[in-house]
C-alpha cells in the first residue's frame, strides 16, 4: 500500500518536529549530568565536554554559570526547534521514500488513534 504524500502531511510532520525539538531540548537541559561548558575557550570545551560542539559556539548557545544548557532559555528552545525542523524538512524534501514512510506513520498513527476512540466509545455503551 503506497501512501500519496500531500501538503497536510508536512504540516502534521512540521507539528511533530516542534514537539520532538521541544522535547530534546528538555532532554538535554535536565538529564545533563556534567556540565557541557567547562571554560571560556570553545576548543578546550569541543575536546573536553562530550556535549559541547563547534555548533553551540557558532550559533551561541546559552549556558548558566555551572556551564549547564539553561532550560529557561528562549534561544535555546528555539535553536532546538529550528535544528528539527530543519532536518525534519530536510529529509523529506530530499529523499522521497523518507517523505512517503513520514506520511505512512503519519496516517497509521491517525487510523490507530480514530479506532481507539471508537473503541473507547463503544466500551461506554456496554
Amino acid at each position: 500500500m503506497e501512501t500519496e504524500l500531500a501538503t497536510w502531511h508536512f504540516i502534521v510532520a512540521g507539528i511533530v518536529f516542534v514537539m520532538l525539538g521541544a522535547l530534546a531540548h528538555v532532554v538535554r537541559a535536565v538529564f545533563n549530568v556534567f556540565p557541557d561548558k567547562l571554560s571560556d575557550t570553545p576548543a578546550v570545551n569541543v575536546l573536553v565536554s562530550s556535549d559541547y560542539s563547534w555548533g553551540d559556539y557558532l550559533i551561541g548557545t546559552e549556558f548558566d554559570d555551572g556551564g549547564y544548557y539553561r532550560l529557561d532559555s528562549l534561544k535555546n528552545l528555539r535553536l532546538s526547534i529550528s535544528y528539527w525542523l530543519i532536518a525534519g524538512f530536510g529529509m523529506m524534501l530530499i529523499s522521497t521514500e523518507a517523505a512517503q514512510m513520514v506520511a505512512y506513520g503519519i496516517e497509521t498513527g491517525l487510523s490507530a488513534f480514530v479506532e481507539l476512540f471508537w473503541y473507547r466509545i463503544e466500551n461506554l455503551r456496554a
